[in-house]
């Protein structure tokens, strides 16, 4: 593995079967909050091969004190994984049609259980079909039964309880959300005390891809997140319920800063009245 991003002509090569080059597994993670269903968009075209993967079902626990997308539990994420084909040996590939901001999720909870090579189709379905990719359409066939074990704990979390002693903590939400001046999905808004903001609207360029890693290391250490600052775990990130947050997780490997995630996020930290909210 070299990085968290694969772009499309990377992965038109790799799916060509060239010889001692292993073909990837790739994942479908279509979802948008208040978009089109998933599913459907699946159905009506996808890169030939994909999976797909339900976000609610597959990479979430139900809503509850741990936010309104909990992380799963380790037996039922590998259970999802193996009827998607997923095994520890073979490269995966994740991608869909919302700037990436599904699609994290999966290459984070894939790397957390310990799958050592995810990466994200950078640009997602946009890029693949402006490269010439082949489009597949119809309902997903059986796929081969996968083999992954999840085995937790290889990207480091935060909780609430350790969240105020956090140095550097990233809030990847729209700024009038960061501001408390709107909140569409939660019931109280603001944010975090302390907590800086980085929009993951800016980790792309004009194109739909991920800025360069010199950009990157720019744009955060704006806030105090520089690569020595990851190294000795002073940095997480956390947004609305711990989805896109990751967005600027991998944002940050690419410019080479290690970020912890607060899974929880907004949704979980205001499920205690004790908790301060700052606006």
């Amino acid at each position: 593995m070299t990085g968290p991003l694969i772009s499309a002509d990377e992965l038109l090569s790799a799916l060509r079967g060239e010889p001692d080059v292993p073909r990837p597994t790739v994942l479908d993670v279509r979802y948008r909050l208040g978009g089109p269903a998933g599913p459907g968009e699946y159905a009506a075209g996808h890169v030939p091969g994909a999976a797909y993967v339900d976000l609610d079902t597959d990479l979430a626990a139900p809503p509850g004190d741990g936010g309104r997308h909990p992380l799963p539990h380790a037996g039922v994420f590998e259970a999802a994984m193996r009827r998607a084909g997923v095994s520890g040996a073979r490269p995966v590939v994740v991608y869909d049609d919302w700037s990436g901001l599904a699609a994290g999720r999966a290459w984070w909870l894939l790397r957390h259980h310990g799958h050592p090579d995810v990466r994200v189709l950078d640009g997602g379905w946009e890029a693949w079909k402006r490269a010439g990719g082949e489009v597949e359409t119809g309902e997903p066939g059986p796929a081969a039964h996968g083999d992954f074990v999840a085995s937790p704990g290889h990207l480091p979390v935060v909780e609430a309880d350790a969240v105020p002693g956090v140095r550097v903590l990233v809030d990847a939400r729209a700024p009038e959300r960061y501001r408390g001046e709107t909140e569409p999905l939660d019931p109280v808004a603001g944010h975090i005390p302390g907590a800086v903001n980085v929009p993951t609207a800016r980790n792309l360029g004009d194109d739909g891809r991920f800025r360069s890693a010199e950009e990157l290391r720019a744009l955060y250490a704006e806030v105090g997140a520089t690569p020595e600052a990851g190294a000795r775990g002073e940095v997480a990130a956390y947004c609305g319920s711990g989805v896109t947050a990751v967005h600027d997780i991998i944002a940050m490997e690419v410019a080479g800063i290690r970020a912890a995630l607060y899974p929880g996020s907004w949704s979980g930290w205001i499920t205690d009245p004790a908790r301060q909210v700052e606006r």
